[in-house]
């Protein structure tokens, strides 16, 4: 175990047997940015999910561990590992136009989890939704604490959901691709948004994201995964400069650059994807999945 998250041969299938996740093993350090990067479908998503004890009830972990401050989550009885990562880590989501609850207001929706997981009272939960509104730099929040989300942007639909993921002061926070859903320009406001917030509270985050452009600007080191199974891990100057395994290079290369905006774009070559295919074949036959 060398990360404040550590997770250790982590395998999740489908209850038909199916394998999500091969054998995954991953470290954020205390106060530092991981990028977990793949395609889509490669099993991001569900890494963050297993970490935060999320799965969908049709898939369950069925081998490694996952370590967080000192504690194996995977070891701890079921009460006992929610509350624990309910203190501990937080989810900023994917889509702030559906993580919201379109029926409430703001101000209960970023307090909620203070006053029921927490036991902080209401008027200090309150006091602190008030103060996180400003530190991600909301005009007016006691306006929007009272608003609907179908009142607000997109854009400041993600500050609410960045500022309720670190209303509790996690030591962990995950992100979950939390720039999909906005426009470029909204997008890079928000990429400098959870940086500058990262830095301030000095919190660890699993950055999950499909651009390595992304990755480049906010992340201390990488992992690559592909069909759930972790190809390289890496520090990220290290990365961009000398990548090892030949599929993350074909990801580089596949990757649009400014200062070529007129070229072509190169595709994964179908050699590299048979062998990283190959790999995940040598893998599920070995541990029988």
């Amino acid at each position: 175990m060398s990360g404040f998250l550590s997770i250790r041969n982590l395998t999740v299938r489908l209850k038909s047997g199916v394998t999500i996740l091969r054998s995954v093993s991953l470290d954020v350090a205390q106060g530092q940015v991981h990028g977990l990067v793949g395609e889509s479908g490669a099993g991001k998503s569900m890494i963050g999910k297993a970490v935060l004890g999320t799965l969908p009830r049709a898939l369950q972990v069925t081998g490694g561990e996952i370590w967080l401050d000192g504690e194996n989550l995977l070891a701890l009885p079921h009460d006992t590992r929610r509350k624990r990562i309910g203190a501990t880590a937080a989810l900023i989501p994917q889509d702030p136009l559906t993580a919201l609850n379109p029926s409430k207001r703001i101000g209960p929706q970023i307090t909620r989890r203070l006053v029921d997981i927490l036991a902080w009272t209401r008027s200090d939960a309150e006091a602190r939704a008030l103060e996180l509104l400003g530190e991600v730099q909301i005009p007016d929040p006691a306006r929007v604490m009272r608003s609907y989300p179908h009142e607000l942007s997109g854009g400041m639909r993600q500050r609410i959901l960045i500022a309720s993921a670190f209303a509790a002061e996690p030591k962990l926070i995950i992100a979950d691709e939390p720039t999909t859903a906005l426009d470029v320009t909204v997008q890079k406001q928000i990429l400098r948004l959870i940086a500058d917030m990262q830095v301030r509270h000095g919190t660890s985050l699993l950055f999950v994201t499909h651009d390595l452009g992304v990755v480049s600007k906010v992340c201390d080191t990488l992992s690559v995964l592909y069909a759930g199974k972790v190809v390289e891990e890496a520090r990220m100057h290290r990365f961009f400069m000398r990548p090892i395994h030949p599929y993350s290079r074909a990801l580089l290369a596949a990757t649009p650059t400014y200062l070529d905006p007129t070229g072509s774009l190169t595709p994964v070559p179908e050699s590299v994807i048979s062998a990283v295919e190959e790999e995940v074949r040598l893998h599920d036959v070995r541990f029988g999945t």
